[in-house]
């Protein structure tokens, strides 16, 4: 009986210090973190992501085009598309998922990356990862006539404060000096 006691007592311990080691403050490692990568599926989400988003980003250089056409080479709307596709084709994403590891081991426990896997390893967390593209275009699509008049309205502030710049210079300068020939 005692035996059967003590025997208990040590596998309760040592379960209890086994358990504790994988506790919500134990760092995540760079596994942790490839394993968070892999249950969402980085790479593919990232693809299907910039496909989304192009759309929106073509019919902006369209919108554009169509608003300075007088102004714009005929050919404006493909060259800018083509630059579009090309940005997109050639970003090196796979060195930003690795150059984005320090972070998330920073700010996330192993204990956090377990959880974040458990819920995108569910059905609704699958359902999210298959949905995101089309959220994330639907709701650039819909932001982006807001951005752009914000865009607009800080050029206007930066392009009125580098006048008003400019001219506080000139008056500190003075006039110019005429140089002789």
């Amino acid at each position: 009986m005692k035996r059967l006691l003590i025997t208990v007592t040590l596998c309760l311990v040592f379960g209890a210090y086994g358990f504790t080691q994988g506790t919500d403050d134990t760092p995540a490692t760079k596994e942790d973190v490839q394993r968070y990568f892999d249950v969402m599926h980085s790479r593919d989400l990232i693809n299907k992501m910039m496909e989304a988003m192009l759309k929106p980003m073509h019919q902006m250089m369209h919108d554009q085009y169509m608003k300075d056409k007088d102004k714009l080479p005929a050919d404006f709307e493909t060259r800018m598309n083509r630059i579009i596709d090309d940005m997109t084709r050639e970003m090196p994403w796979e060195e930003i998922i690795q150059a984005e590891m320090p972070a998330f081991q920073k700010h996330l426990t192993k204990g956090d990356i377990d959880s974040i896997v458990a819920f995108y390893s569910s059905p609704s967390g699958q359902k999210l990862l298959r949905e995101i593209p089309e959220i994330m275009a639907e709701s650039m699509q819909s932001a982006m006539p807001i951005i752009q008049r914000s865009i607009k309205r800080m050029n206007t502030r930066v392009q009125v404060e580098t006048a008003e710049l400019l001219k506080e210079s000139q008056k500190k300068a003075g006039p110019v000096p005429a140089t002789k020939d």
